[in-house]
């Protein structure tokens, strides 16, 4: 599958030529773009994760950074710490809501008991509404009035006027379905599913707009199919793999729910009259990566660089990443591959910083957005 570029709409050119200036962002999302929630509410990720640009854990499921954190450097801004992090955050530029296995939808299996986070897409609004309230709350009635309070204010919450100009980041919805087939669900009735978890995304989409939001910048998902855990765990007979690799039904699944949620992107442009949204295709630059890996100087896409076991994906659900399994009578550690850089995949399920890398070069310009503006141009509306 070759890279797909969305035709040029008619854009606004009267606002189309001046860059955003976002002072915040705030992101809703699952372990793609995870900086810290799950580590802060369960367990952190462990070495060697974090081991290429951060030199140690940093609560990121990579060996570095993620799209999020080349979003936030390609706006200036410093990268998003999680909401629930409670040892040093600073929010004046924007907070993280994600934690990895976050849903879109609630889940009954839920950690610490089950496979998915209790924070669903819900949840992560109701922590967004209480931090805005809080933070409007002392400046309306604190600053001035108490040293500390103000310099709390001053230094670690967004300002009051951020919230109305900040780039809202949504990457969320991959778990959903996984959560489904793991639970034994046929293709088809996850398909059923698919409208009740775009018509949350777009009633928390229209919450934030209501609470004064008005940039959107919403991701669509992975290629699901051609990730190491679920060729392992769901696999699928020969015949329906794909001349990559990657199983055929689950990247269909993908490409199902992303068509409806471009649909329900297009809609809220026309509910919403004031807000920016901007629908990024990173489906198609990811399946592009691992289908011409080597064209673009990558190697093994489907094998994942920090794993154990399995002469295919080097990936086992008993050997995770930073862990340790026993194996010919010793304790192996699960350690990272010799070149990073040049893989596509890290553990099994999330990607390397170099792959992180790659599809943000191919975003952040907006050949993959509809509308097709750059993400510092992120805040503008397409013409009607």
């Amino acid at each position: 599958m070759a890279l797909v570029y969305f035709v040029p709409l008619l854009l606004n050119h009267a606002y189309a030529s001046s860059n955003c200036d976002f002072p915040a962002i705030f992101n809703f999302g699952d372990s793609n773009s995870d900086t810290g929630g799950y580590g802060a509410a369960f367990q952190p990720p462990t070495k060697p994760n974090g081991e290429t640009f951060f030199r140690q854990p940093v609560g990121r499921f990579s060996d570095g950074r993620l799209i999020i954190d080349f979003l936030a450097e390609g706006l200036g801004l410093p990268y998003l710490h999680a909401y629930l992090d409670a040892v040093g955050p600073n929010f004046t530029n924007g907070v993280n809501f994600t934690t990895a296995a976050s849903t879109i939808l609630p889940q009954r299996n839920v950690l610490p008991l089950g496979g998915f986070s209790p924070f669903s897409l819900n949840l992560q609004y109701i922590q967004f509404t209480r931090l805005r309230n809080n933070s409007h709350f002392i400046f309306n009635h604190a600053k001035g009035e108490n040293f500390f309070v103000k310099r709390v204010f001053d230094y670690l919450l967004p300002k009051k006027d951020y919230y109305s100009r900040a780039l809202y980041t949504f990457d969320i919805g991959h778990n959903d379905m996984t959560a489904a087939l793991f639970a034994n669900m046929s293709i088809s009735e996850v398909r059923g599913l698919t409208p009740y978890m775009v018509g949350n995304l777009s009633a928390t989409v229209k919450s934030v707009y209501n609470e004064g939001g008005r940039s959107f910048w919403i991701q669509n998902t992975d290629p699901s199919g051609c990730l190491p855990y679920l060729l392992v765990n769901l696999a699928v007979p020969p015949s329906q793999i794909d001349s990559v690799g990657c199983a055929i039904p689950y990247n269909n699944l993908s490409q199902f729910y992303n068509d409806k949620l471009r649909e329900a992107v297009l809609q809220l442009c026309s509910d919403l009259p004031l807000a920016a949204i901007t629908y990024v295709d990173i489906y198609s630059v990811k399946y592009s990566l691992i289908s011409q890996a080597h064209k673009y100087g990558f190697e093994k896409p489907l094998v994942a660089c920090c794993g154990y076991g399995g002469d295919q994906f080097n990936y086992s659900p008993q050997a995770q990443c930073g862990g340790t399994i026993k194996a010919n009578g010793a304790q192996v550690f699960v350690g990272s591959c010799d070149k990073p850089s040049v893989r596509v995949n890290w553990d099994g399920v999330h990607y390397t910083e170099a792959a992180n890398k790659f599809v943000f070069d191919q975003i952040v310009n907006g050949n993959f957005s509809d509308p097709p503006f750059s993400l510092r141009m992120a805040c503008h509306r397409k013409a009607n």
